[in-house]
């Protein structure tokens, strides 16, 4: 007889109603609180779960928008398709698990969890429809350039030989499949996992035998036709020739699914005397963790669909459609097999900053000036690389301290940090072990780094460490000088290619001061509190930002200059959004510049007329954090920039230790203003956010050259190219 899919065992169960309950309860201090003191009500916040759904369909529109370069479309929906699992692997996990507990706490706008969900159910129809619609579009306009997606039935006698022989040399020995009977109960069905459900007849049993096939992932997922412009996905070789794995059976149908299961996790690690063995457990148990999401495609029998509802104990909600008739996210893979400059963005390679041009030491330019980065238009490498590599080499360096959260494979910075342990520096290095979706790559270079002789620490218990930073102590002449990083992004050389950050490479005594106590914090138990520079969380840095905030709500109150500008990646910080509203109400100009979701509700009669909130997309991820408050000043340059870590969201405010910097230079002040202004003014890839959260493209002007473009103009200008050089626009390129 079959057994069912492992379930959340008992233990487990326990500790997360406990997790669960304790969260909800810090929030009901909060919302209490909030009430008392500022009145806050459900109708003053939008919903985070639909706010995420509509970043989506933004990133949807950049599939469907004819400016963008055709393989760059088909990019952007195989990104629409990977940030939907993670969305059901994180936040309808999350949901589904608050339900499980018997749990209802309400979400900021006043929606119980079973509320949420089903809003969530309305609203994906649409995206999903979307999706189809688009990879049909897609495959047609391919036609037109002689590229081909193919399914089997299309193709010649010669063609379905080539693939006949693929298929037994390259496919068919690396096939398991798993069949289910009294002797072998059903099979596990790992995260993320595409398969092949078969429905079997032997014509000697009545009943029909079901089989999984796993579709491989350690091999191509396309296949070039016989050196054509013709591909096929792996799927349709291995459902045309399905029979070669079962002889002397009949294959009466088959259907394509994939599992989605919860990655929220319920654990908690307060307690927790091994933070490495706890993550490392943690993994293991992702594997069996409930599922939340079963996708279908092309069941040619309905008893598979049946089947696996019973097997896998799904509910009708737990169901959808597969947009294709393969995994959206391999999409990505098939544009990296078609080769044609044509239809991708010209070639972008960051410049190196001209003050980080020549060749004296790195230290000596950051000691004559801050120097502020912005990537991937200035080049990481010949920066923030190069800091950590040069410090690694030069006998003058004592000391190397780094924050890892998310640093990638073959890392340089794991490599310079072993050779400076080699050489007797005084290394540390604190490796976030909870980078979710990273924790195994982050025990692997933990231990490594270790082993090199790296003091190597996971944090402090109970708190993601977030921030960006790393220190470098110098011994010059009969004194010692610390210079430091501090930014926005990852540690990551690969990301750096493709997210937009900021970075400041600075020696500002009062900044390396405080960062040395904030590693302090990290490795030895420092309890300082009183930063006058830094904004380090969870320490200043909400009571500092709601500080500035009525700052400059005072200052509107007394007729002088007042105005917040800020970008990050998300916002839904209530407190921050009450204060805000305050602001506004007192006069303040707030522009917000939030690329994802944002609970905050602009332009709202009585409560936000003053907020503006709109979000730009492109062939780049913004990833940047800067917040600008104005301070009085009646030139804008006087007012108080900071760039940093932290998004305005509770989980990064409360919940993670991170990092801003204020920036005091005047020429970086410049940069930083002249990038907000350049993101507000853009009329190109940016979209203005409605009331409701609904967002309207900007007004877009075919002439304008959109904002990233701009961005990679003015770093050439900055080195003396020639306007032939330039990049004119995204359409033409």
């Amino acid at each position: 007889m079959a057994t069912a899919a492992p379930k959340i065992n008992k233990v487990n169960l326990k500790a997360g109603k406990k997790t669960a309950k304790n969260s909800v309860k810090v929030r009901k201090k909060r919302k209490t609180k909030v009430q008392e003191f500022n009145k806050a009500t459900p109708e003053m916040f939008n919903n985070r779960e639909l706010g995420w759904l509509n970043f989506n369909l933004r990133v949807l529109n950049e599939a469907a928008d004819l400016k963008n370069p055709l393989l760059e479309r088909i990019k952007f929906l195989s990104i629409s398709s990977s940030n939907l699992d993670e969305f059901f692997m994180k936040r309808v996990g999350g949901i589904k698990r608050q339900i499980m507990y018997g749990l209802s706490p309400l979400s900021s706008d006043g929606h119980t969890p079973k509320k949420q969900l089903a809003l969530i159910s309305k609203a994906l129809p649409q995206m999903l429809s979307q999706q189809s619609q688009l990879i049909k579009n897609i495959k047609h306009e391919l036609s037109l350039h002689h590229l081909k997606v193919v399914h089997f039935e299309e193709l010649k006698p010669p063609e379905k030989k080539f693939l006949k022989n693929y298929f037994i040399h390259q496919v068919f020995p690396i096939l398991t499949p798993l069949s289910v009977d009294p002797g072998h109960p059903f099979p596990f069905i790992s995260n993320l996992s595409t398969s092949l459900g078969v429905s079997l007849h032997s014509g000697t049993e009545d009943e029909k035998i079901f089989a999984r096939v796993k579709i491989p992932k350690l091999i191509d997922q396309w296949i070039q036709i016989q050196d054509s412009n013709n591909y096929i996905h792996l799927i349709e070789v291995i459902r045309a020739y399905i029979n070669d794995l079962f002889p002397s059976l009949t294959v009466c149908g088959t259907v394509l699914f994939k599992v989605t299961r919860n990655a929220d996790s319920d654990r908690e690690d307060e307690d927790a005397e091994d933070l490495l063995s706890m993550i490392e457990e943690e993994l293991r148990q992702r594997r069996f963790a409930e599922i939340v999401r079963v996708e279908l495609s092309q069941c040619t029998d309905p008893w598979l669909k049946n089947f696996l509802v019973k097997e896998l104990e799904l509910k009708e909600e737990d169901i959808f459609d597969m947009p294709a008739d393969f995994d959206l996210a391999d999409l990505g893979l098939l544009t990296q097999k078609m080769v044609s400059a044509d239809l991708k963005f010209k070639s972008w390679s960051p410049v190196v900053p001209p003050v980080l041009s020549d060749q004296f030491s790195i230290f000596d330019q950051i000691k004559k000036q801050d120097i502020l980065l912005h990537h991937p238009f200035e080049s990481f490498s010949a920066s923030v690389e190069r800091f950590i590599t040069e410090a690694s080499k030069d006998p003058d360096v004592l000391a190397i301290k780094m924050t890892l959260y998310r640093t990638g494979d073959n890392s340089p910075f794991i490599k310079a940090l072993i050779e400076a342990a080699a050489r007797g520096k005084q290394v540390a290095c604190l490796i976030e072990l909870k980078a979710r979706f990273d924790e195994e790559r982050n025990i692997y270079w933990a231990q490594e780094l270790e082993n090199a002789g790296v003091h190597v620490v996971y944090g402090v218990v109970g708190l993601k460490t977030h921030a960006k930073t790393a220190l470098v102590v110098r011994k010059e002449g009969s004194s010692v000088k610390t210079y430091a990083h501090v930014g926005t992004g990852n540690y990551n050389v690969t990301t750096s290619r493709f997210y937009t950050d900021l970075g400041l490479l600075t020696s500002h005594p009062e900044i390396t001061s405080e960062l040395l106590e904030l590693f302090n914090y990290l490795t030895g138990k420092s309890l300082k509190s009183d930063y006058k520079h830094l904004l380090i969380a969870p320490i200043n840095m909400f009571q500092k930002f709601k500080e500035l905030i009525a700052r400059e709500s005072d200052h509107a109150k007394n007729k002088r200059p007042a105005h917040i500008m800020m970008k990050c990646n998300n916002m839904e910080e209530n407190d921050i959004s009450l204060s805000l509203y305050e602001a506004s109400q007192s006069g303040t100009l707030i522009q917000m510049i939030v690329r994802g979701f944002c609970c905050i509700k602009p332009q709202k009669k009585g409560l936000s007329e003053n907020i503006f909130v709109q979000s730009t997309l492109g062939r780049f991820l913004e990833h940047s954090r800067i917040f600008y408050f104005r301070n009085g000043q009646e030139n804008p340059l006087d007012g108080d920039f900071y760039i940093g870590s932290a998004d305005w969201m509770y989980r990064n405010l409360h919940a993670r230790v991170e990092a801003i910097t204020p920036v005091y230079d005047r020429a970086a002040k410049e940069k930083i203003w002249d990038i907000l202004q350049s993101y507000w003014n853009d009329k190109a890839q940016s979209w203005t956010m409605n009331t409701d959260g609904h967002y309207v493209r900007k007004i877009n002007d075919t002439h304008q050259v959109g904002v990233q473009t701009d961005m990679m103009n003015k770093v050439l200008h900055q080195v003396s190219l020639t306007e032939e050089d330039l990049i004119v626009s995204e359409e033409n390129s």
